[in-house]
This record gives C-alpha cells, structure tokens and sequence, in this order.
C-alpha cells in the first residue's frame, strides 16, 4: 500500500473500452484484461468502484424521433449488461464484487444503498455502479462524479482511448498540445472534451480530481494509483 496515492476511487470505463476492436459488443478477452488490473489495485489495499457506460450496445437515440427518456432508459438497461459482464470477469478471478443499480432489478443486483455500497468497499469488495443515476438526461459521467461523492471517493480514474486532454483532437490534428493539468474552470471554459459540464461542475464543488489517461496500455490504472506522470489532471 505503500505507494498509492489514492484509497478510494472511482473507476470510470466507457461501453466502448470492453468492445475491444470490435466496436460493438463486449470482447470478454478485454474484460478480462481489465479486471486483472483492478484485481491489483483490491490487493494493494485500495477500494475501488466502478461505473461502466453502455456505448457499446446502445447510443442515444437512433431512431428518428425517438424519444429522449426512452433512450436514456434503454441506455441504463445497456450499462447493467456491461456491468454483469465486468462482475463475472472479476469473480472470474477471485475478485469479490457486488453490482448496484440505481433502477431496483433485485434478482441480478442491489440496489444502490450508500451506505452498504461504502461497507462493501471497506471490507475490500469491488462495487460496479449500473444504470446511471436512474434518470434520464444525466450521462455516466454524471454517474461517476455523483458515485464519487456520495462514496467520498479520492479521484476519478477516467479511462479513455486517448491518453489524456487536448485542446483539439489529436486524432485530426497531430499538433495537438495536450495538457498534464487543468483547472475545472478551464475544462469549461473552454468545452474541452472530459466529461460533460453537469460532471464536470459537481467534481469542482466537491473537489473531486479527475485524472484522464489511457485505458489501452496495461498497467495504466496501477501506475495511476501509484501517482505516476500520466494522462492529465483536473483539479482546483
């Protein structure tokens, strides 16, 4: 335990991350990869929850018309799916863990209570965050900075494809600068692309750091645990 920075975090995945190259999907290989790495942080002592998105099987609205509540709820069934997957990898491996719901589906998951979602972390279980914060019109990212501070969580380990925050994409401009800090001011100041502005402005009045790195290099969640030069960080 002797270098973590961090006690308590938050992990956030997008849906994508575990389609793998697929795109679409879950490729449980990259499931299983993930959860490898989260078991390392459960034995180095730290507590860890998580809040997976559903990109990967479901995306807004796709149907012409189609109404906004109704592609938020169809979103939230999208993340428990992901959510399932991701607790049978980690037990997989021995990794005890429990799912929380913020919609009650009491035969696959809890629902989510804080104070035992805190007294599974503090008896060293992994706790997977599903369905958003169970209303429409909030994202994921929402879902993790609310989790984060009910939870009282250290950071925000956001796990992305890039390898942290760019003022322009650095997929279309290859002389993108990016950044090793940033304030939350400037994130919205300037819509620089890290989570959403309602996430983003309940981590600033909570003072929730956000660290942005890349999930797709292995070992990138224990070299930020571990307080080591990646990605870029949000904070005061």
């Amino acid at each position: 335990m002797s270098c973590c920075k961090y006690k308590r975090v938050i992990l956030k995945l997008s849906g994508e991350s575990l389609a793998g190259n697929g795109g679409f999907g879950i490729d449980f290989n990259v499931a299983l990869r993930i959860a490898h790495e989260i078991k390392e942080l459960v034995e180095m002592g730290v507590e860890v929850g998580a809040v997976v998105g559903g990109g990967n099987i479901w995306r807004g609205r796709s149907g012409e018309g189609m109404d906004r509540t109704t592609a938020d709820y169809m979103g939230m069934m999208a993340t428990c799916i992901n959510a399932l997957a991701l607790r049978d990898s980690l037990e997989s491996i021995g990794v005890l863990t429990r799912v929380q719901t913020a919609i009650e589906m009491k035969e696959i998951a809890e629902p989510f209570i804080r104070r035992r979602a805190m007294r599974h972390l503090e008896k060293g279980r992994v706790v997977i965050f599903a369905a958003g914060t169970g209303n429409p019109y909030f994202s994921t990212d929402t879902t993790a900075a609310l989790r984060a501070a009910e939870i009282e969580a250290d950071v925000i380990l956001l796990a992305k494809k890039v390898d942290g925050v760019y003022d322009e994409d650095p997929h279309k401009f290859p002389d993108a600068k990016k950044y090793d800090t940033l304030s939350y001011i400037k994130v919205l100041d300037q819509g620089l692309q890290v989570m959403d502005s309602t996430a983003t402005s309940l981590c600033m009045d909570n003072n929730i750091p956000i660290l942005v790195f890349a999930l797709d290099e292995p070992g990138n969640i224990k070299k930020a645990i571990c307080g080591e030069k990646i990605g870029t960080l949000v904070c005061k």
